[in-house]
């Protein structure tokens, strides 16, 4: 007997009749030997929805509120499961994510999970039950207050429950049949990649793939998780995302790129003019930290012989430009730069494969094919294993796709099929 963790994100959950083919699933794995433990996230757009609501009745809604609200449209998915699946004559019990022993720290709206005790879960898969599991909430280690763990923070509940349970698989359940080459919406002719590394998938979430959510694949690697990312909407093999795919049953030559990943939820801001001393980039670095902003990609201009001052620019989420812009404008006394500019109409697009370790001129041929589609590009920023790029947001698709086929990472035939929803 096997012990199964399945994720189900809202597009499998998004009505009626998608939580009744799910319950089908759940129960045809149960019926199979295994024990099952179910994470759900919100029905559809239930999410978004409950945001715009907030937004009518108050521009900035308490963070403790705000979180008690978000964690209701999980509620309701778990319990509707629950109801469906006890109608196929299974016993199910449903769990908050408090209730199932998901410990975080304090902060709202991203709160990071510290522990999870799961005995209350263990106790109902002890009496043959079904557990389900809302996803993307916690309870505070000191408040005692409900938290979220973020946008796709279902896929982190599963990841850790899995791991706090010891068990043998995380199914994460979308609206795809895997991991591909490229977002199926943008390149039809994506291939589905059967297996991938952590680090790969990491760094194809944190680039924009939006299949995995990156702290969840860093969980899976802390614990030597194997996920499997399938189709709700199917019944075919998805891809697995485990320590080292091109060792583990297969003698498939590790491929030189893995995919190409897109985001354009970013913005970029210039520092300009910045005096050219020390310590002054550590300032406006040390500003953002203390604002809780994360940085992804930097650049600093050399400096200009007749001021002595330079141009720093960055990127950052752009749900946190306007907390950067306002603690940066703060601290424009202190740190004497002279202005600030803001551009939200990029998108990065990027190439990701451990391959690329071992293969000289793959920066060349991304580079030339960027050229040859007419991108532009503005920022360029590496690690081992991904190479990025900046480029105007109206770019991003066109560099996607010959990124793709530069590197002739099309399929065969064309098999990606988007079954419905946004894809988490």
């Amino acid at each position: 007997m096997a012990l199964v963790v399945q994720k189900y994100g809202g597009s499998s959950v998004a009505d009626a009749s998608c939580i009744k083919r799910v319950a089908q699933r759940i129960v045809a794995t149960k019926k199979a030997g295994n024990d099952v433990t179910v994470i759900v996230s919100a029905m559809g757009d239930t999410t978004d929805e409950l945001l715009d609501l907030a937004e009518q009745v108050s521009p900035l809604p308490p963070g403790r509120e705000l979180d008690m609200l978000l964690t209701s449209g999980e509620r309701i998915s778990m319990a509707l499961l629950a109801m469906a699946i006890a109608n196929l004559g299974y016993e199910a019990r449903s769990f908050t994510g408090s209730q199932a022993g998901v410990i975080t720290n304090s902060t709202h709206g991203k709160a990071r999970i510290i522990d999870v005790t799961p005995s209350r879960i263990r106790e109902a898969l002890d009496r043959g039950h079904i557990a389900i599991v809302a996803g993307f909430q916690g309870v505070s280690q000191d408040t005692k207050d409900i938290t979220t763990l973020g946008r796709g923070g279902s896929d982190t509940t599963a990841v850790a429950l899995a791991a706090a349970l010891d068990a043998d698989v995380c199914e994460i359940y979308t609206d795809v049949d895997g991991i591909f080459t490229a977002d199926p919406r943008i390149v039809p002719t994506a291939r589905k990649i059967p297996k991938v590394s952590y680090d790969e998938m990491m760094e194809m979430a944190a680039c924009g793939a939006k299949i995995l959510h990156l702290r969840c694949v860093e969980y899976a690697r802390r614990f030597a998780l194997p996920i499997h990312v399938r189709s709700s909407f199917s019944t075919r093999e998805g891809t697995w995302v485990v320590s080292d795919p091109y060792t583990e049953g297969t003698e498939m030559e590790q491929p030189i790129i893995s995919g190409v990943a897109h985001d354009r939820s970013e913005a970029k801001i210039t520092v300009v003019g910045v005096p050219d001393k020390v310590g002054e980039a550590a300032a406006i670095f040390k500003t953002l930290a203390g604002a809780e902003i994360n940085i992804d990609m930097i650049v600093q201009n050399v400096s200009a012989a007749a001021t002595g001052r330079t141009d720093i620019s960055f990127t950052l989420p752009t749900a946190d430009s306007s907390t950067a812009l306002t603690a940066l404008k703060r601290m424009q006394g202190e740190i004497a730069f002279e202005s600030l500019l803001f551009d939200d109409q990029i998108g990065k697009v990027s190439l990701i494969g451990a391959g690329m370790r071992s293969h000289p001129g793959v920066t060349a041929t991304f580079f030339a094919a960027l050229a040859d589609a007419g991108v532009n590009i503005e920022m360029i920023s590496t690690s081992e294993i991904r190479i990025s790029v900046i480029v105007d947001q109206d770019d991003v698709d066109v560099a996607v796709a010959a990124a793709h086929r530069a590197f002739e990472l099309d399929a065969d035939q064309v098999e990606a099929v988007v079954y419905g929803g946004s894809g988490r």
